[in-house]
């Protein structure tokens, strides 16, 4: 038995490996020569006879040539040369792809390369325009131009256009308008579908016997097509104009965030296409369609970020695949998603935007570099391909042009979306601190460009079901060339008409960088005190959670331990330093950048003596309790405080009234030191003025020895005559007023006299006295205004004669 079973081994063996050898030939020889034979011989029972040597020998791979020959009676014919030939079939397909993909970037290059042509016509536009020409080219000719099918659109083209949306999404702008943006993605596509399915449905049954077959499902599946703004098209011509971020960051999310809204219409009305009756149950189970759709795409994609993110924590040693898991765990997402029919376009979104920070701190900055313009580098690819093809597809595929239902499709998209984003900004204007102007809203109204996701949505329409679909087909290719042609050319003017705010070109520095996150800060400190559970609030939240718990499983090293201003600074510095390598600007580093910067982005590994020491826990500590501590510490609070729940406080009429009182009074004390202690400057007086300040001050105007016209007059200070009692206004020069000086004024020179007192029921202030008559104001006047003083002459003495 055992000698037997060795026997039949190697036939054994052969059988098994028989269907993976090449040639149909010798596979079925392999299975008719290894079939055993099952005998009874006596003195066996039950053994395996194996088959004839020489049948083996025949099915040998070495004489597999020898054999086909024998079979066919003749040989192949020989050829000129055993090696050339012309096999084109054989590399047909991935031969016509590159030249399709070449084409494209040539095209793309030509487009930047004529820069007046750039500064008109859009890049989409011109990518159309090819596809038509060569679609034409194609015809003539006598072949079949190529049709881009929905499936290599969903499959192939749409997702790195996605990805790199998403990957490199504006997060901080994304979620301060997150309100804004969904308002537009979900109402307004449900806004403008139901509009336009419903107005199209009472053009169908007034336009003709054409259109009456036309029932109101066809019409609202046909109003969930054209009604999303796609995001393909806007992308390409925002990012053209280089408009605002704000405006930018709305209608490119919009365009994101309205797939989940356009698959679950498209789905639900295709299905209910199929039902002899729509019940109420089935528009319920629609309904949460929607949440199913949008929530499931978005829970698809954050599971696949996670695990994108915690498997990069190990790629330390292999930082040749890194790159890699980021698209393979991407596209697994979407791909996921498409399977149970929910939103692979949520679902790429959220796996880029999920696992970038953390696959960030993980990878290398070469990988980082990598993924970076690969993402690029294929999304441009592929929109460049997606304008081309419904070019191709307008020449080649077969359509039916309807004036009345063609020209009523343009029309209500247009009336359906300004309407929209009127009434939706005249209720989101109510809630948002930043208001959307008119300028805005038009902008709005004016950039919501319909594209290929449209145009590929319509060609999986069946004809069985949907015999119109022709008809649909050319209405969205006329909306198409409409909005990408006519609005995407225009909108360009229309911004520098209306003087719309363009894209800050410079980057922000590290000192914007920190005051931003310092406001922050602020900001969730004052929403603590006052008691208010905002937008700062749950972002500190989150962060708080993804700080202790999170980034501990998914950053690999001390990176997950490490200050946040200090991974912050080394961050910002580490962008600085490869900008300036990728610059050519290397010899030219300023002083601010450290040596652990250029340590990083060289290839080379310095010596573990030239690198910068680590950060003793001593200073880490100190670092965290002054920057930390003192900012965070508004979370540990007791109580929260509010305006309206504070005791009023009973003494705080009193002191308000005190403390107007008291201002009025140093506003009078002001006015009298204005009105009485202004004294010309630069200017010789009159003996009388001059007697007047050296009796205020005897220690400051000492008489001169030698001048003994002056008379010394001594006052005391606590008199009532005294100069800080007297009136100036009062003072009458001699001679003045018509009359002659008496010998008694002679005698005694300035009559000082004091201030009468006023009455009691007088205000001091605003009471006109005595001095304020017309001839005492002129007196102040000249007293504090003496004019411009005459300029000695030439070769005049500075001190005159007599003095």
């Amino acid at each position: 038995m055992g000698a037997a079973a060795l026997r039949a081994l190697p036939w054994a063996l052969l059988l098994l490996l028989g269907p993976l050898l090449p040639g149909q030939r010798l596979q079925a020889d392999a299975t008719r020569v290894s079939e055993p034979t099952w005998e009874q011989p006596w003195g066996e029972p039950g053994g395996i006879t194996a088959a004839p040597l020489a049948t083996a020998q025949e099915v040998h791979p070495l004489n597999k040539q020898h054999h086909n020959h024998s079979a066919e009676g003749h040989p192949k014919p020989r050829k000129a040369f055993p090696v050339l030939g012309i096999d084109y079939s054989h590399v047909r397909i991935p031969f016509e792809i590159s030249l399709w993909i070449l084409l494209a970037c040539l095209m793309k290059m030509g487009f930047h390369v004529m820069s007046s042509v750039s500064k008109v016509v859009p890049e989409s536009c011109l990518l159309i325009v090819v596809g038509l020409l060569v679609g034409g080219l194609i015809k003539a000719v006598g072949e079949k131009p190529p049709i881009l099918k929905s499936d290599i659109f969903f499959l192939f083209l749409l997702p790195p256009i996605i990805l790199d949306a998403g990957y490199f999404l504006p997060l901080r702008q994304f979620t301060e308008n997150l309100g804004t943006i969904l308002i537009f993605a979900v109402v307004g596509t449900l806004w403008n579908a139901f509009f336009l399915g419903g107005l199209m449905y009472a053009v169908c049954q007034i336009g003709g016997s054409g259109l009456n077959h036309i029932g109101l499902l066809a019409n609202l599946l046909f109003g969930s097509i054209i009604s999303a703004v796609d995001p393909v098209a806007v992308p390409a011509v925002f990012e053209e104009i280089h408009i605002n971020e704000l405006l930018h960051i709305l209608v490119f999310g919009e365009s994101l965030l309205n797939d989940a809204v356009t698959v679950v219409l498209y789905h639900l009305f295709e299905e209910f296409a199929n039902f002899e009756q729509v019940t109420i149950i089935d528009m319920v189970l629609g309904f949460l369609s929607f949440f199913v759709a949008s929530l499931g795409g978005v829970f698809v994609g954050v599971i696949y970020g996670l695990i994108a993110a915690f498997t990069s924590r190990f790629t330390s040693n292999i930082r040749v695949i890194e790159p890699l898991f980021v698209f393979l765990y991407s596209y697994m997402a979407y791909l996921s998603a498409e399977i149970f029919h929910l939103s692979g376009i949520m679902a790429l979104i959220a796996s880029g935007v999920v696992m970038r920070p953390y696959v960030e701190a993980n990878i290398s900055h070469k990988s980082h570099t990598t993924i970076k313009y690969f993402l690029k580098m294929w999304s441009s690819v592929s929109e460049t391909l997606i304008f081309i093809f419904p070019g191709v597809s307008t020449v080649a595929g077969q359509h039916y042009w309807n004036w009345t239902f063609v020209i009523s499709t343009l029309l209500f998209c247009l009336i359906a979306r300004v309407l929209g984003v009127l009434v939706l900004t005249w209720f989101i204007n109510k809630f948002r601190i930043v208001k959307l102007t008119p300028k805005d809203q038009f902008i709005i109204a004016y950039g919501g460009l319909r594209g290929a996701i449209a145009f590929s949505l319509c060609y999986l329409l069946d004809y069985e079901h949907f015999n119109m679909r022709d008809m649909f087909l050319t209405a969205i290719i006329t909306v198409i060339f409409f909005t990408v042609f006519v609005q995407g050319m225009t909108i360009r003017p229309l911004v520098d008409l209306l003087a719309v705010k363009k894209k800050q070109e410079t980057k922000r520095s590290i000192n914007e960088e920190i005051h931003t996150q310092f406001l922050d800060h602020l900001l969730t400190g004052i929403e603590d005190i006052c008691g208010h559970y905002g937008h700062h609030h749950w972002k500190d939240k989150l962060n708080r959670f993804n700080k202790k718990y999170v980034k501990k499983c998914l950053i690999a090293g001390e990176r997950s331990k490490e200050p946040q201003l200090i991974a912050f600074y080394h961050k910002m510095e580490m962008k600085q330093a490869i900008e300036l390598v990728e610059s050519g600007g290397l010899g030219k580093i300023p002083s601010t950048i450290s040596a652990v910067s250029i340590q990083n982005i060289s290839p080379k590994t310095l010596p573990d003596s030239n690198a910068l020491s680590a950060l003793s826990k001593d200073k880490e500590d100190e670092i965290r309790k002054i920057l930390r501590s003192n900012l965070q510490k508004t979370r540990q609070r007791l109580r929260s405080y509010n305006w309206h729940t504070l005791v009023a406080d009973p003494y705080e009429d009193v002191w308000n009234q005190m403390l107007m009182k008291r201002q009025k009074m140093q506003q009078a004390e002001l006015q009298l030191q204005n009105a009485y202690l202004t004294v010309p400057a630069n200017r010789i007086d009159s003996p009388t003025m001059s007697r007047a300040r050296i009796g205020s001050d005897p220690l400051a105007y000492e008489p001169k020895p030698d001048s003994e016209n002056l008379p010394i007059i001594t006052i005391d200070p606590a008199s009532p005559q005294s100069p800080e009692s007297m009136d100036l206004s009062n003072e009458v020069p001699k001679g003045c007023g018509g009359l002659p000086p008496s010998p008694e004024e002679d005698e005694e020179g300035l009559v000082m006299r004091p201030k009468e007192p006023s009455s009691p029921g007088t205000d001091d202030v605003f009471t006109p006295g005595t001095s304020d008559s017309p001839s005492s104001q002129r007196m102040l006047r000249c007293l504090s205004d003496p004019g411009p003083r005459q300029e000695p002459e030439e070769g005049e003495p500075f001190i005159p004669k007599g003095q």
